[in-house]
């Protein structure tokens, strides 16, 4: 995974659109990690319940290989990153899904 930047092997598994409340799980994959996020097409009402201005209300991360849950955010931090590569992978994703998702041209 050294050679790979952060979002090389960027992918999207699965989408799945919530009906009732809105918003969508969004799961994937990206740099030996699996991901689950849910983004919604416009900012929360309460800024703290979404992380930065992501859209993104709750977020796990974990990494394949072992399992180890490396980042959660449950409208809130619960687990932070404690590594700068987990971090940049979170950045990454919080910059890139809800675009995937909802600004798709």
């Amino acid at each position: 995974m050294e050679h790979l930047k952060i979002g090389d092997d960027f992918v999207i598994k699965k989408v799945e659109y919530r009906q009732s409340v809105g918003g969508a799980w969004v799961d994937g994959t990206i740099h030996g990690y699996q991901f689950s996020v849910l983004v919604f097409p416009e900012h929360a009402k309460e800024a703290s319940y979404e992380i930065g201005d992501s859209r993104i209300s709750k977020f796990w991360l974990q990494r394949i290989k072992t399992g180890e849950l490396v980042f959660n955010w449950d409208r809130g931090l619960d687990i932070g990153a404690r590594t700068s590569e987990v971090q940049e992978i979170v950045d990454f994703l919080c910059s890139t899904v809800a675009a995937a998702i909802y600004d798709a041209t």
